[in-house]
C-alpha cells in the first residue's frame, strides 16, 4: 500500500510536466515502470517501505527546482534579472547584514550599488566574457561586485583571500582576469606579486582607503570607492546576451593535483545549488541566515548568499568564524539559520556553555562535513531541529543531500527510483583513483557496502547533470569517464571515496588523489610539496595527510628527505608562514635520509601514511607544529601520546 501511494504520488507531482517536453521524463517514467520488478523480492519491499517518505520528500524538492529552471531557460533569466524581481517585492527589506560593523543594506541599496558596478565595468571598457579577480575578505561589497559584473555579462573570479605568491598569481593568471579588485587588508600580499601580474591588468583597491595609501600608488591601484561614488545608481541600459546556462563566475578548487583549479559557474548552477538548500530543507522567505563561511567557497557565496538573492531571505555575513561569538551574533540578529563545515561544529562544541546558546531561535543548520560523534550531541547541546547536510564540490554533478536527517550520512541515492538521478558508487583499485571495468568495458557499480568513487551521468542537456568543468580544457577532460553507466556514454568522477548503506544513505569515507582535508579546505599536496621543496633547496618532499583520534579530517604531514641537524626551524616556519595559507602548513615534519619512490621518481606515500607520526625509526625525527608556542617541536613517545589522547590542541 506505501509503494501504490509512493508511485501514485509520483505521478501526482509530474502530471502538471506532461505537456512540456523535458529530457528528463522519460527516464523517470521508465524507473517507475520497472519498478515492479526491483520489487520481487520482501528484502526490496521492507527498504521501498523505510525510504518511501524520505524519496517522496526529495522528489517534491527536484520537481519545484526543475520546474523552476524550465521556466528561467526558457526565458532566458539571469541571476541578476531574478534578483531584481525579489528587489521590486521588498525593496526596503534587509538583504545583508555586515556583522562587523552592523552596517544594513536593504535590497534596494543592493541594487543601487550593484547598479553603480555595472555602470563602472562598462566604463572601464570590460565586455561580456571578461574575466575580474575578487581578492578580499568577506564583506556585503563582495557580493554587490560580482552580481553587478554579472549584469553586463562580466564574470568575477574569487580568488582564497589566504593565497600569496606563486598560488595567488596562479589563480590570477590562470583566469586571464583583465582587472584584480583586491580589499585595503590584502594590499601587502598584492605588492608582492604586483610586478608578476600580466601587463595591462587594471588594479582596484576598496576599503581602507587612508591605510597603506603609499604602497597602493606604488603600483598604481586606483580608489574603487571613489571610482563608484561617481558612477549612476541607476539600471544600466544594457541588453545581456548571455542566458540561464551561460557562465557566471569561478570558484576555485584545489582538485586531486596541483595548483587551484577554477570551476565554472553558470547562471543555472547557481540557482541549483541554492534552490535545492532551500526547498530540501525548509527554509522560508522571512528567515535569517547567518553566514560566517568565506564567501570564495561555494557554501558561502552560493548557498549562502543564494538564499537572498533568489528567495528573499536576509543573510547576516560575518568577516571570519568567531566561536566565541556566534552565538551572541545569532541572538543579537534573531537568526534563524545557521551555515557550517564539520569544523565549525566541533569548535562550537569545545566552548564553554554561555547564555546565549540557550537563547537564539536558530531552526536548521546547513553544511557539510558533520561527523556522527559531533552530530547528536551538536544537535542536542544546541537544541537545532534540523540539520541539512549536503554532499558536492562546486562544480560536480552529483551532490547530494540528506534531506530527513539521517545522522553521519552527506546525502542518498534513491532504491525505488535510481534513474531519477544518475549517480552511482564504482569500484577503484584500491589506494587509487582508477576506476575497474567488467569484461564489456563498463564500470562495476559497488553493493551496498562496499565503498566505491562516486559518479554522475553527464547531460548537456539537462541543467541538473551538466558539468561545466573548468576554465582549464585538460583539467575539465581530466574529470570525465566514458562508458560508466553504459557505452558511450560520460560522467564526472567525483574523486570522492564514499559507501551506501541498503537504504541508500550516502556515507563520506575518504577524498582519492593527491589531496586531504584540514580545518574545511581541501590541501593539494602537490602544491604544498613544490613550496616546501623549493625552501629546501629542491630536496624530495612528501606530503600527505594523517588522521588524528578526535579530530576532523586529516593533519598535514611532510616527509623530508633531510637531517633536519642543520635547519633552523624557527626560520623554515617563517618561510612556510610566508608562502602557504594556515591550513596547508604541515603540522607534523619527518625528517629521513630518502624518501621512498618508485622507478619514475614517483614519491610513494602508502608506507608513511600508515607510519603517521609516531616515532618509527632510529635516524629519523619527528616535529609537531605547536600552535600556541608558534614553533616545531621534537616528538617523543611521551608527546606523541597526548596527541593521541587529546591532551594537546592542534
Amino acid at each position: 500500500m506505501k509503494l501504490l501511494i509512493c508511485v501514485l504520488a509520483s505521478l501526482v507531482f509530474l502530471a502538471p510536466l506532461r505537456p512540456v517536453s523535458i529530457p528528463w521524463l522519460p527516464g523517470l517514467i521508465a524507473g517507475l515502470g520497472v519498478l515492479a520488478v526491483w520489487m520481487g523480492s520482501w528484502k526490496n519491499i521492507r527498504v521501498a517501505a523505510c525510504t518511501i517518505k524520505r524519496d517522496l520528500m526529495c522528489l517534491a524538492a527536484i520537481v519545484k527546482v526543475r520546474l523552476s529552471m524550465h521556466r528561467n531557460v526558457q526565458n532566458k533569466r539571469t541571476i541578476p534579472a531574478l534578483f531584481a524581481q525579489k528587489v521590486l517585492q521588498h525593496p526596503d527589506k534587509p538583504a545583508l547584514i555586515f556583522e562587523a560593523t552592523g552596517e544594513v543594506w536593504s535590497f534596494k541599496d543592493l541594487q543601487e550599488r550593484c547598479n553603480a558596478v555595472a555602470h563602472l565595468a562598462l566604463a572601464q571598457g570590460w565586455a561580456e566574457g571578461d574575466v575580474v579577480a575578487l581578492y578580499m575578505e568577506s564583506h556585503p561589497s563582495v557580493v554587490a561586485l560580482w552580481l553587478g559584473l554579472a549584469m553586463v555579462g562580466v564574470e568575477a573570479a574569487f580568488i582564497n583571500h589566504n593565497l600569496r605568491q606563486e598560488s595567488l598569481l596562479h589563480c590570477v593568471g590562470v583566469s586571464g582576469a583583465r582587472a584584480v579588485v583586491f580589499g585595503a587588508e590584502m594590499t601587502e600580499a598584492v605588492s608582492e606579486v604586483s610586478g608578476s601580474l600580466q601587463p595591462g591588468t587594471t588594479l582596484f583597491c576598496t576599503g581602507g582607503e587612508e591605510e597603506d595609501g603609499e604602497q597602493r600608488c606604488s603600483f598604481q591601484a586606483q580608489s574603487l570607492e571613489a571610482l563608484l561614488t561617481c558612477s549612476p545608481t541607476h539600471p544600466p541600459y544594457y541588453k545581456l546576451r548571455k542566458g540561464f546556462n551561460d557562465r557566471l563566475f569561478y570558484i576555485y578548487t584545489s582538485g586531486t593535483t596541483g595548483m587551484p583549479k577554477a570551476a565554472v559557474v553558470v547562471h543555472s548552477r547557481y540557482f541549483r545549488i541554492a534552490a535545492f538548500g532551500f526547498h530540501s530543507f525548509g527554509l522560508r522567505p522571512d528567515d535569517v541566515v547567518y553566514n560566517c563561511l568565506p564567501l570564495y567557497h561555494s557554501a558561502g557565496t552560493i548557498m549562502g548568499v543564494g538564499q537572498c538573492l533568489l528567495f528573499g531571505l536576509t543573510v547576516v555575513i560575518r568577516r571570519k568564524f568567531s566561536a566565541s561569538r556566534f552565538w551572541d551574533d545569532c541572538v543579537k540578529h534573531n537568526c534563524t539559520v545557521i551555515q557550517y563545515i564539520g569544523e565549525i561544529c566541533r569548535y562550537l562544541l569545545a566552548q564553554p556553555v554561555r547564555p546565549s546558546e540557550a537563547h537564539h531561535r536558530v531552526r536548521v543548520a546547513i553544511g557539510n562535513g558533520l561527523r556522527p560523534f559531533v552530530w547528536e550531541e551538536f544537535v542536542r547541546r544546541f537544541r537545532i531541529q534540523r540539520v541539512g547536510e549536503f554532499y558536492g564540490a562546486t562544480e560536480c554533478n552529483c551532490s547530494l543531500i540528506n534531506i530527513d536527517g539521517k545522522v553521519g550520512a552527506c546525502g542518498f541515492s534513491s532504491r525505488i527510483l535510481p534513474n531519477l538521478y544518475p549517480i552511482r558508487l564504482v569500484k577503484v583499485k584500491e589506494g587509487e583513483k582508477e576506476l575497474l571495468r567488467d569484461s564489456q568495458g563498463l564500470c562495476i557499480p559497488c553493493l551496498p557496502g562496499e565503498p566505491g568513487m562516486l559518479v554522475g551521468r553527464i547531460s548537456d542537456k539537462d541543467p541538473l547533470r551538466r558539468f561545466d568543468g573548468y576554465a582549464d580544457r585538460d583539467s575539465t577532460s581530466q574529470k570525465i569517464a566514458h562508458h560508466v553507466f553504459q557505452m558511450g556514454d560520460s560522467a564526472y568522477v567525483s574523486g570522492d571515496v564514499l559507501v551506501m548503506d541498503e537504504y541508500g544513505y550516502m556515507y563520506f569515507r575518504d577524498r582519492s588523489g593527491d589531496t586531504f582535508r584540514w580545518k574545511g579546505e581541501n590541501v593539494s599536496t602537490t602544491e604544498v610539496e613544490g613550496v616546501l621543496s623549493g625552501l629546501l633547496g629542491h630536496t624530495d618532499v612528501a606530503v600527505y595527510g594523517v588522521s588524528v583520534p578526535g579530530v576532523e579530517g586529516k593533519a598535514g604531514m611532510a616527509a623530508i628527505a633531510h637531517t633536519g641537524a642543520d635547519l633552523d626551524l624557527d626560520e623554515f616556519l617563517s618561510a612556510v608562514q610566508k608562502h602557504l595559507p594556515s591550513y596547508a602548513r604541515p603540522i607534523f615534519l619527518r625528517f629521513m635520509p630518502s624518501v621512498d619512490t618508485t622507478g619514475t621518481f614517483k614519491i610513494q606515500k602508502t608506507r608513511l601514511q600508515k607510519e603517521s607520526f609516531k616515532p618509527q625509526h632510529t635516524g629519523e625525527e619527528i616535529y609537531f607544529l605547536n600552535s600556541r608556542a608558534g614553533r616545531y617541536e621534537a616528538v617523543d613517545d611521551e608527546l606523541c601520546k597526548a596527541i593521541v589522547e587529546g591532551k594537546v590542541s592542534l
